[in-house]
């Protein structure tokens, strides 16, 4: 509903006003009507509106007055319409000059009425479609220099940008939110995941409200990891009077209740200032990993998971290294029989919550290690996303000797390809496989597959080779055949985002517009 002020000295005219169509009907609302334009400023001051219709003549400040008060000082932009007993063309020109939408002259004929307020319905559309663009190029401008931050490959200009156009306070925490995927997702599609991931993105913008900056889409660009980022800073909990738990609770429960599926939330460790916010980044990608190995929650806090005392806490050190070894050796009897002795110890060790985290993270840690000697340029992040994506396979029990086995015979096929190092050959077949297929549904995995390569091990040469991910080398090919075709012909934008390989337009439209500056339609328009 588009809302109405009505300023009027003449009670019978207000009332004539509101009967002589019906408003609602036309999809408006009558908010408030005023006696004279002061009455209408100090309303305007405090709320807003989108259409004002205003007598010319009124004690106090006329309707003149009023147009000029709110557009010199900026309180309203509202659509703007004059009613006078005055074919005057003086005051039709100051009218004009403070950008009044239409001058109408009294006795007031419904019809013209009538027609006014549908050149305003349109003229709201448009305004309101413009806004939303400008709003979506804005949002991916920022994005686009939030997201080295997130991975600590920033430089000073990302963080002015940053700092210029977001709230910010010192203390920060970076936070990654997921739906669920513990099996009842089982046959749901990756679009259809994806429609979930925007949704809890706009959910959780919605929380967030003026903080919605905060908020960021898709902010590790893997294919299998259907993420929202969030920045969260004191303030933010402060405002709501609540402390950090209770606030995580309250946005993992609004979130969960609006897109109607469980969450899981991975808060990092608290940093200080946005430049150190990669290492939260960091801490929250390493929960995300801890979390496959134990009983399931809802929030996953850096400080309850990963930080321990030292107090009274036991390292199977002796089980663990035999067990490792196993692994790089790529045993697979060893690797079980080590699994059993390794699982023996701790019980018999009594190796249980803070002991049970110093064990999986000496575990980790060796496991980063192993893979980074056999290539020092290696991405830590992507190993551990491959050790993450490893702790969610189907039908497996969290935490069970079959999980751990499984895990650690996959880790140790990864490490031995890791040796043999693929050739450049397999990449020229990826890049083909590019050019030929794009509008296709490409995954590493399935080309990982077809050349005999380990998908994550493919994606960490790819990322040297190119400088990017796959999907984002993908994205990008995309996106310029894409820029080809709305040159070429007349197609419209969803069906060059169809051509292209994109089934969801918003996404393809915010993928341009990061790419390009604008958007397709407007590509198009300063290319031609």
């Amino acid at each position: 509903m588009l809302k109405v002020l009505l300023v009027d000295d003449e009670p019978h005219i207000v009332q004539g006003l509101k009967a002589i169509i019906d408003w609602e009907q036309e999809g408006f609302e009558v908010v408030k009507s005023c006696s004279n334009g002061k009455e209408a400023v100090d309303y305007l001051k405090e709320h807003t509106v989108d259409f004002i219709v205003a007598d010319i003549k009124m004690p106090v400040m006329s309707g003149l007055e009023l147009l000029e008060k709110i557009r010199t000082e900026e309180i309203s932009d509202a659509y703007f319409v004059i009613v006078s007993g005055y074919a005057d063309f003086g005051f039709a020109q100051q009218a004009i000059k403070y950008n009044c939408s239409e001058y109408l002259l009294k006795p007031i004929d419904r019809d013209a009425l009538l027609e006014v307020i549908k050149n305003v319905q349109a003229l709201s559309y448009e305004k309101n479609k413009q806004i939303d663009s400008n709003k979506k190029m804005e949002q991916a401008y920022f994005t686009q220099n939030m997201i080295p931050i997130i991975r600590g490959k920033y430089d000073d200009i990302n963080v002015d940008y940053v700092e210029k156009h977001m709230r910010t306070s010192e203390n920060v925490r970076y936070i990654e939110l997921q739906v669920q995927d513990d099996g009842n997702l089982e046959d749901v599609s990756d679009s259809e995941k994806r429609l979930l991931q925007r949704k809890l993105y706009q959910t959780v913008s919605e929380f967030l409200g003026d903080n919605e900056k905060c908020c960021i889409f898709d902010p590790s660009g893997h294919d299998k990891i259907f993420d929202v980022g969030m920045i969260f800073f004191d303030f933010m909990s402060d405002e709501l009077q609540l402390d950090e738990s209770e606030y995580f609770k309250k946005l993992s429960a609004y979130a969960s209740s609006v897109i109607e599926h469980p969450l899981w939330v991975f808060v990092g460790k608290k940093v200080k200032g946005i430049r150190n916010l990669s290492k939260s980044y960091g801490t929250a990608c390493k929960l995300r990993f801890l979390q496959g190995f134990r009983e399931q929650k809802k929030i996953y806090m850096y400080e309850d998971e990963v930080q321990y005392t030292g107090e009274g806490v036991v390292l199977c050190k002796e089980s663990l290294d035999n067990f490792i070894k196993s692994i790089e050796q790529n045993d697979k009897d060893k690797i079980m029989k080590n699994v059993s002795e390794l699982f023996e110890d701790m019980e018999k060790s009594g190796v249980y919550g803070t002991s049970m985290n110093l064990n999986i993270n000496y575990l980790l840690f060796q496991l980063i290690n192993l893979a980074t000697e056999q290539d020092s340029e290696l991405n830590q992040e992507e190993i551990l996303r491959l050790i993450s994506e490893n702790t969610f396979e189907e039908g497996v029990r969290r935490g069970s000797r079959g999980h751990i086995c499984k895990f650690a015979c996959e880790y140790a096929e990864y490490l031995q390809q890791l040796r043999k190092n693929a050739s450049r050959g397999t990449l020229g077949d990826i890049e083909r496989e590019i050019r030929n297929n794009y509008m296709n549904n490409l995954t590493l995995k399935e080309l990982g597959d077809k050349y005999f390569v380990n998908s994550a091990y493919l994606g960490q040469l790819f990322h040297k080779k190119y400088g990017c991910s796959f999907k984002d080398y993908l994205n990008n090919y995309r996106i310029e055949q894409a820029a080809s075709l709305l040159i070429k012909n007349d197609m419209k934008t969803y069906e060059v985002a169809e051509a292209v390989g994109y089934k969801d337009v918003d996404y393809f439209v915010n993928k341009f517009i990061a790419a390009k500056g604008c958007t397709p339609a407007k590509y198009r328009k300063i290319s031609n």
